[in-house]
C-alpha cells in the first residue's frame, strides 16, 4: 500500500485522557503555517478524551481522588476551554472531590476544541485495532479485515486494557456460572447499581479495599435510595443486608488532608524540593542500594521537619527505619486493625492528632509526583532499580492516593449503621459453595451470594488479552523491560525491542509501559512531561525524515 502525499500522519490507538493529552501537546508545539497533522483516532468507546475512567455516564457516585484544589490539568493557550473548575456551571468548593462523570465530560470538550482547530484533520474511527505491520518507512493498522495507513506515527494509548483474570478471580468466575453465586465487576457503577437492585437482603462481599471498592459502597447503598445525614447513614430498605470488604492487609487506605490549610502543613520547601529534585534522577539511574539511600536522605530532613513543626515525636533514625521498612516491607510498619486504620486515618486527615511518619512521607511523595515523573521518566533505569522504585511508589498510594474524609466518613457510618462489616476484612479464607462464597477468618464466617471484583489488574503485559498487544509481543517489538515490569520504552515513548532499539514511529504511554515509567495511574501524568516528550520526538523525526 502506497503512502498518500502530503502532511504528517498520525495513528492514536485509544482516546482517553492520555491520548488527548498528546494530542494536546503535539498541537502546542507547532508553528502557525504549518501543514495540517492529518490523525486518526482508534477507540471503540464513544466518548472521546474521556475513556471509560471518566465515562460522562458513569454514576455521580464515582468521585475523583482528588479534590477541586489540585485538579491542574490547564488546557494549553491556544484552546478555547478553559480550566475544570472554570468550565463547571457553578464555583466549586476547593476541598470537595469532583464526580468523575463531570470531569469526563469536560475532557470530551477539550477534545471536540481540537476538532475544530486547523492545525489537524481530524478523524475518529469508533473501532478496535487487532493488528499492526510494517509498511516500507510506515505502518499499517488491521481493523477486521481492513488495513488502515500507511502512518507515519503510531501512538498506542490503551489505558487498562482486557487481561486474563487471576487464578483466584478464574476460579470464581467458573465458579458463579455454575452456582446461585453471582460474580460482579465493580465498573461501570451504573452498570452494578442496577444489578445491585436485585441483591436487597443478601450478604455481599467486597474483593478488596481500594478507592473503588469506595465506589462500591456507595452504589449498594445510596443508588439504592439510602443517604448519608448528620454522620449516620439513612438507609431505604433496599440495600444488601450485610457488606464485607475484604483484602490481604484489611486496611482502607488513609484520607488526603481535610482542607488546604492542613494540606499546607506537609508542602516541601523550595530549597527541600530543589534537593529532592536533584536525588530523584541519580536514583533512577543507580543500583537498588544507592537508589534507596538517596531517596531516603532526600525525605528524612523534611518528613523529620514536619512532624517536629506539627506536635508529632520523631528522630531521624525513626524516619530512616521507617523508610527501610517500607522499601520492603510496605505496612509493615503499621499494626491496627481494619477498624483502627480507618478511625486513625480520619484523625490524621482532620489534624485531630499529630501526623504520623507514614501519613507524613505518603503526602510529601504526593507532591512530589511531578518530581519524581520528571527524574525517572526519561531516565534508563535498571531493572531491579525499577522494581524497588515502583514498589516503594505502590506502597506509598495508600497515603498518596487516599480518598476524600468523606469516603471514610461514609464508611464509618455504614459500619455504625451495621451494613458494613469488618470481622472478615484482612485476608480471609475462601471457599466455594453452592449459594456463593463462604469467608471465615479467626471465629468469624459468612456465606455470600454476590462478589464484587473491585480490584485493578496488574499491567502485565502477559495476561494481556487485547489481540493488538498480543500480536506485538508475540512478533515483536513489544518486549517488558523485565520479569514482572510492563513495556520497554524510550524516554519519548517509543517501544524498545528485543535488540534494545527504538521501533521508528512507534510509541506507547501510560500503564503498559510501567518499570520505563513511573506514576503513570495519575490524571495529571496525562497532560505532563511524557506527553510533550513524544510530541517532540514526532516533530524531531519528521524535520529529519522529511
Amino acid at each position: 500500500m502506497k503512502k498518500a502525499e502530503g502532511s504528517l500522519r498520525i495513528a492514536i490507538v485509544g482516546m482517553g485522557p492520555r491520548g488527548l493529552g498528546a494530542l494536546e501537546a503535539l498541537r502546542a508545539l507547532r508553528c502557525e503555517g504549518d501543514a495540517p497533522i492529518r490523525v486518526d483516532v482508534f477507540d471503540p468507546f464513544p466518548a472521546s478524551g474521556a475513556g471509560p475512567n471518566f465515562d460522562p455516564d458513569e454514576s455521580q457516585l464515582c468521585l475523583l481522588n482528588i479534590p477541586h484544589r489540585d485538579i491542574s490539568i490547564r488546557p494549553p493557550e491556544y484552546s478555547r476551554i478553559g480550566s475544570f473548575a472554570n468550565w463547571l456551571p457553578h464555583d466549586p468548593d476547593p476541598d470537595a472531590f469532583p464526580a468523575r462523570a463531570d470531569l469526563g465530560r469536560y475532557l470530551e470538550d477539550r477534545y471536540e476544541d481540537l476538532r475544530g482547530q486547523e492545525t489537524y484533520r481530524l478523524t475518529r474511527h469508533a473501532c478496535r485495532v487487532d493488528a499492526l505491520k510494517r509498511d516500507g518507512d510506515g505502518w499499517l493498522l488491521q481493523v477486521s479485515d481492513q488495513w488502515h495507513g500507511p502512518y507515519d506515527e503510531v501512538l498506542l494509548t490503551l489505558g487498562q486494557p482486557k487481561v486474563c483474570p487471576d487464578d483466584q478471580l478464574a476460579e470464581w468466575q467458573q465458579h458463579a456460572d455454575g452456582s446461585r453465586g453471582v460474580l460482579a465487576q465493580a465498573y461501570p457503577a451504573a452498570r452494578l447499581a442496577e444489578a445491585a437492585a436485585e441483591w436487597s437482603g443478601k450478604s455481599i462481599a467486597i474483593r478488596g479495599m481500594g478507592l473503588s471498592a469506595f465506589d462500591v459502597l456507595r452504589v449498594l447503598t445510596c443508588a439504592q435510595g439510602g443517604r448519608f445525614e448528620n454522620g449516620r447513614y439513612i438507609p431505604s430498605g433496599r440495600e444488601p443486608e450485610r457488606i464485607y470488604p475484604f483484602s490481604l492487609d484489611g486496611k482502607p487506605p488513609f484520607p488526603k488532608p481535610a482542607t488546604q490549610e492542613i494540606d499546607e502543613r506537609f508542602t516541601p520547601t523550595e530549597a527541600e524540593t530543589n534537593a529532592f529534585t536533584d536525588a530523584m534522577p541519580k536514583a533512577a539511574e543507580a543500583d537498588v542500594t544507592t537508589a534507596k539511600l538517596l531517596i531516603n536522605t532526600a525525605i528524612t530532613p523534611v518528613a523529620l521537619r514536619v512532624l517536629s513543626e506539627h506536635g508529632a515525636e520523631a528522630s531521624a533514625d525513626r524516619v530512616l527505619d521507617w523508610l527501610e521498612t517500607e522499601w520492603d516491607q510496605p505496612g509493615a510498619q503499621e499494626e491496627d486493625g481494619p477498624l483502627d486504620t480507618l478511625l486513625s486515618g480520619m484523625a490524621l486527615a482532620e489534624a485531630k492528632a499529630p501526623p504520623t511518619i507514614g501519613y507524613t512521607v505518603g503526602q510529601l511523595w504526593r507532591k512530589w509526583q511531578d518530581q519524581i515523573r520528571a527524574g525517572y521518566n526519561p531516565a534508563k533505569t535498571p531493572p531491579d532499580t525499577a522494581k524497588a522504585l515502583l514498589g516503594f511508589d505502590e506502597g506509598l498510594k495508600r497515603y498518596s492516593y487516599g480518598p476524600p474524609l468523606s469516603a471514610s466518613r461514609e464508611l464509618r457510618a455504614l459500619i455504625e449503621a451495621g451494613l458494613v462489616d469488618l470481622a472478615l476484612a484482612t485476608d480471609p479464607e475462601i471457599e466455594t459453595v453452592s449459594d456463593g462464597w463462604a469467608l471465615s477468618k479467626g471465629y468469624a464466617s459468612a456465606t455470600v451470594g454476590v462478589m464484587v471484583d473491585a480490584v485493578l489488574p496488574s499491567p502485565d503485559l502477559g495476561a494481556v488479552r487485547t489481540p493488538l498487544v498480543s500480536q506485538l509481543l508475540e512478533e515483536g517489538p513489544l518486549t517488558p523491560l523485565a520479569e514482572g515490569l510492563s513495556a520497554d520504552t524510550a524516554a519519548d515513548g517509543r517501544i524498545i525491542d528485543t535488540q534494545g532499539q527504538p521501533a521508528h514511529g512507534l510509541c506507547l504511554l501510560g500503564r503498559l509501559a510501567l518499570g520505563s515509567v513511573v506514576a503513570a495511574d495519575s490524571l495529571h501524568d496525562c497532560f505532563g512531561e511524557a506527553s510533550r516528550r513524544w510530541a517532540r520526538g514526532v516533530l524531531d523525526r519528521q524535520t529529519s525524515h522529511p
